[in-house]
């Protein structure tokens, strides 16, 4: 059964999901959805208490159990992602060639798109090769908002 919670931020609303056992998503604009409202199942609470760590600055690397869930290609996107650290950033072409893709910029960029798991799964941390901001689900002044959260200007 899917649980699902909302957590408030300085980035607005979000929504939490997890299926008993892991994380399952981090919407930066929910809507409503399907399942059962409910902050203490499974992975939930520690979701909750790691994301105000975060955005109160003293917590710099997420210790969930994830299930997003995607193609092969898409989760070798999203692992490559959770080896960016804190406070830096990779271009695509960086993440293509981690993931032995090395001409495959743009598919790392759908994929990107697709991570579920914003935020814990650091998809804010990828940038183009010139290092623009490029495009992000929750928007770009929410992208330059967590990198700047992050140290990075």
């Amino acid at each position: 059964m899917n649980h699902f919670t909302y957590v408030d931020s300085p980035i607005g609303r979000l929504k939490l999901e997890a299926d008993g056992r892991a994380l399952t998503a981090l919407h930066l604009r929910p809507a409503a959805g399907e399942g059962v409202e409910d902050a203490h199942a499974g992975p939930l609470p520690a979701a909750v208490r790691q994301l105000a760590e975060y955005f109160a600055g003293t917590r710099r690397a997420f210790d969930l159990p994830l299930a997003p869930r995607g193609t092969p290609f898409q989760e070798s996107v999203w692992r490559a992602l959770m080896e960016i650290p804190f406070g830096a950033t990779a271009s695509y072409g960086e993440i293509a060639r981690r993931v032995a893709k090395p001409g495959a910029a743009r598919a790392v960029g759908l994929a990107n798109n697709r991570n579920p798991i914003a935020i814990i799964v650091p998809c804010h941390r990828v940038i183009g090769a010139d290092g623009s901001l490029t495009g992000y689900g929750g928007g770009l002044p929410m992208k330059r908002w967590l990198l700047e959260h992050e140290g990075l200007r």
